[in-house]
């Protein structure tokens, strides 16, 4: 299973992005390898609108089935649904590390819509 975490760094020490479409960068984690790659969001950060829609198309091009962020907008997370992509949000304040400890420990809990605004910064 790949999940993908909304981060402010490319490593599992960077902190969670609270901003999923604007986020600086999508770490991708493979939980059967154990192994992660970092992917930028310059399109996300730089969209004047529509990031979290892109940023959403992103994460299932890149073949994530979960996504753990601080926030995610109604259009992203109607675009992560359509996609099948269960959305976690609530991990702010947490590392990327810590959020999938959190996830594989069963201590985070999808999100069943949106929680914030359009255009929330």
């Amino acid at each position: 299973m790949k999940i993908c975490v909304s981060s402010r760094g490319d490593s599992l020490d960077s902190m969670v992005d609270p901003r999923f479409g604007r986020a600086a960068q999508f770490i991708i984690y493979d939980t059967e390898t154990g192994s992660f790659e970092a992917v930028s969001n310059a399109q996300g950060i730089n969209a004047s609108q529509g990031a979290g829609i892109q940023a959403a198309e992103t994460v299932s091009n890149l073949g994530a089935t979960a996504l753990i962020t601080g926030h995610c907008g109604p259009q992203a997370s109607r675009t992560l649904q359509a996609a099948g992509i269960a959305v976690y949000s609530g991990a702010d304040g947490l590392t990327v590390g810590q959020a999938l400890d959190k996830f594989k420990d069963g201590q985070l809990e999808a999100a069943g819509s949106s929680d914030v605004s359009g255009h929330w910064k």
